[in-house]
């Protein structure tokens, strides 16, 4: 069976202590709520990331790593490869390497989500350092879409703290609750 296009594209980014908080998302989310899950982590460029070997233990989903051109399809979970920006080209992902910055990728695939999915788009901000994600909140929010942010239970808050103070979060919860709240999301007529 041909796998399908995803009813919204969840973008979730995370640096700093974000490890756990993606295991615990996956972990409470099902494999089937019709979404494709992008997981756009700050690494360094040369590292040799295990992330997609990681997460794959915590869902049933499928877990991919984004390296070249390829389709976006529900039901799977993608994880930015290092040293490269990942945007949407329609049904498909578009990686430029060597990354364009140093800690804007989370920004630069949620400003491109947003524009792709408009209403269907949803960006989750989890743990990390600094303010990267909040911009692409912004244009998430500008197009109609759905934004989280992690709640106390962040490792470091300095992300979804970022993203809270631009008035631009819909939900602040803890991982576990996030994904209880993307199934009601994905659940509710259109």
């Amino acid at each position: 069976m041909r796998a399908s296009r995803p009813n919204f594209i969840v973008g979730i980014g995370g640096s700093a202590g974000a490890l756990n908080a993606y295991k615990a998302l996956l972990d409470a989310l099902p494999s089937d709520t019709g979404m494709a899950f992008v997981i756009v982590s700050h690494m360094t460029p040369n590292s040799q990331s295990q992330l997609a070997e990681i997460l794959s233990r915590h869902t049933k989903m499928p877990v991919k790593a984004v390296f070249e051109v390829m389709p976006v399809r529900a039901n799977s979970v993608y994880v930015l490869f290092p040293n490269a920006d990942v945007l949407l080209d329609g049904d498909n992902f578009k990686v430029v390497s060597p990354r364009t910055a140093r800690n804007k990728q989370v920004d630069i695939f949620l400003i491109s989500l947003a524009g792709n999915m408009g209403a269907r788009a949803i960006g989750v901000i989890l743990s990390g350092y600094d303010g990267d994600g909040t911009e692409g909140c912004r244009h998430i929010k500008a197009k109609g879409g759905t934004v989280f942010a992690q709640d106390f239970s962040a490792e470091v808050k300095g992300m979804p703290l970022s993203a809270q103070a631009a008035d631009c979060v819909d939900f602040v919860l803890s991982p576990e609750l996030i994904a209880q709240e993307l199934v009601r999301i994905a659940h509710a007529p259109r």
